[in-house]
């Protein structure tokens, strides 16, 4: 008998009758011998709903309400989930957050898992009931609801698996697994079979949506196998796992790209020590998350030039504080940016052991006439900033470059 989470995304839990087929599903896997708990995500578009009706309210809503408003979504799916189950002549037991006990900080709206109680769920399982939880909710130690943040139900279901020491954790969702690119904009595009948790880890965080990062970085803690596959069909799909021999011959395993960026230079800054702090730490101050960073070579006139990357939304903020700190500074030359720029990556732990993939990266985009405004690398990936408008072009050239539409690509051919 093996132990099995299953999480279902909003898209798969739209309506009743998609409530209904997802409790067949569960159903039909239990009936082979397995025991069963289920994490369920609030209807498609009911987060989206409920966040505007708050907005009526509050230009700003109040976190510890907002946190009460969005759990709602979760409660109404996993409680028309366990009736479905009901309907259908087998048992089923919904919980929220509050009542299986998952314990988290108390950062509303963002709060984090510091444990579960997994007493009442393993109580209900040895009775031959499933087990459905809600998803994207916890408690505080004050008693508080909390949620954990866009991408949240996926962490709870990997948090469970763990502290379950569950067999699998499947994440269903809309697309059929995780593949070498957008499927959306390059035809060529590949469902991966397996992938290493670094490796979804440096894909999650640079645009990929397929998993929340935080559920991937539960699961490599833990050493959580998570199978990405779609509800709509059968088909077998990605296993994000621990990383083995087959993975490190792959060079490159994806290139991903994401919008949600902008660039912000400051020009003629003074040359010497702490002055970066004296950039970045009010930025900080404003909970601004900075991405990649650049400082350019003094050119002996004592100044230089700081670029840096932050999240598209915080944008106009950030800007209107660099505007203070650079007359503070006295930076002669000014703030400026872009908000038309995308980071496009290639990801691959086998860029570990291979050299010359950045500057075949570099190559390639060269040759397609774009031009890289920023560079960052890290043991096994590679990104450049370029303007938005190249964004399709990047991504297709760069795939055909290290030919991922081919399930293995001899080192030979790739460089």
């Amino acid at each position: 008998m093996a132990l099995i989470i299953q999480k279902f995304g909003g898209t798969s839990v739209g309506n009743p009758n998609k409530i209904k087929a997802v409790a067949e599903r569960v159903i039909k896997k239990q009936k082979e011998g397995n025991q069963m708990v289920v994490v369920l995500s609030a209807m498609s578009g009911e987060t989206n709903r409920l966040t505007d009706f708050a907005l009526e309210m509050q230009d700003i809503p109040d976190p510890r309400e907002m946190d009460v408003l969005l759990s709602s979504g979760e409660q109404v799916t996993v409680s028309l989930f366990s009736m479905a189950v009901k309907a259908k002549g087998e048992d089923a037991i919904s919980f929220l957050g509050d009542q299986v006990r998952i314990n988290t900080d108390s950062s509303h709206t963002k709060a984090r898992i510091a444990s579960i109680d997994i007493e009442r769920i393993q109580a209900e399982m040895a009775n031959g009931k499933v087990v459905t939880v809600a998803g994207f909710q916890g408690v505080a130690a004050n008693g508080d609801i909390t949620t954990l943040g866009r991408g949240g139900s996926d962490t709870t279901a990997v948090a469970l698996a763990a502290a379950l020491h569950a067999d699998a954790c499947e994440i269903f969702t809309d697309v059929e697994g995780v593949y070498t690119t957008d499927p959306n904009i390059c035809s060529k595009a590949r469902k991966i079979d397996r992938i290493s948790y670094d490796e979804m880890l440096e894909l999650a965080s640079l645009g990929a949506k397929v998993l929340d990062i935080r559920s991937v970085t539960y699961a490599k803690q833990y050493n959580v196998p998570i199978h990405v596959r779609s509800t709509f069909t059968e088909t077998e799909g990605t296993w994000v796992v621990e990383e083995d021999k087959e993975m490190e011959g792959r060079i490159v395993s994806g290139v991903t790209y994401n919008k949600n960026e902008a660039r912000i230079t400051i020009s003629g800054v003074p040359d010497q020590p702490g002055i970066a702090a004296k950039i970045f730490t009010p930025i900080s101050d404003a909970d601004v998350l900075v991405d990649m960073i650049i400082q350019n070579q003094d050119t002996g006139n004592g100044l230089t030039d700081m670029t840096f990357t932050v999240v598209r939304s915080d944008y106009q903020r950030t800007m209107q504080i660099l505007r203070k700190v650079a007359e503070e500074i006295g930076a002669t030359g000014g703030v400026h940016g872009s908000e038309n720029i995308t980071k496009i990556s290639i990801v691959g732990v086998g860029m570990r052991n291979h050299s010359g993939i950045a500057s075949t990266m570099f190559k390639v985009l060269a040759r397609e006439g774009i031009n890289i405004s920023l560079i960052s690398t890290s043991e096994i990936k590679v990104s450049c900033v370029v303007e938005e408008k190249y964004t399709e072009l990047a991504v297709r050239a760069l795939h055909d470059a290290f030919e991922l539409d081919k399930a293995n690509v001899p080192e030979a051919e790739t460089l």
